[in-house]
């Protein structure tokens, strides 16, 4: 039976994950290898990991010989909107405006960060009126 999806990645997921999304696909020797000079890790605590990731649906893995060669399942893009989006149901009541806020005013983003995504804005307000020339929010 598959475990149930937690929202996001655990602290040892996201640093397993990030090898494989940095490799694209490796087994868990090559795993171990990566991550044991920063971490220390054993083969085992790897392997339990990642066969609970497996489970989970982030991780699928094919045979090649004895050993199973893992592929992430989850995009990076998907991890930080799920992990963004719990800081913002626990810590902001919902509100990605008040993250953002709080970003600026705990001068968390530098002047070319607010630069960058004053473009940005202007780029997706720009879209948004191509796509509905009434012009109407809604």
């Amino acid at each position: 039976m598959a475990r149930p999806q937690t929202e996001n990645l655990t602290e040892a997921e996201q640093r397993i994950m990030t090898e494989l999304w940095r490799l694209g696909e490796a087994s868990v020797r090559a795993l171990t290898d990566a991550l044991s000079p920063r971490y220390n890790l054993a083969y085992t605590t790897v392997l339990t990991t990642v066969r609970i990731m497996a489970d989970k649906g982030y991780l699928d893995f094919r045979k090649e010989g004895r050993a199973h060669i893992y592929r992430p399942v989850l995009s990076p893009q998907r991890a930080r909107t799920d992990a963004l989006g719990q800081i913002a149901r626990t810590l902001f009541g919902g509100s990605s405006k008040s993250l953002a806020q709080h970003l600026v005013e705990d001068n968390q983003l530098s002047l070319d960060d607010i630069d960058e995504l004053r473009a940005l804005l202007i780029e997706r307000e720009t879209a948004a009126s191509k796509s509905d020339p009434s012009g109407d929010p809604t």
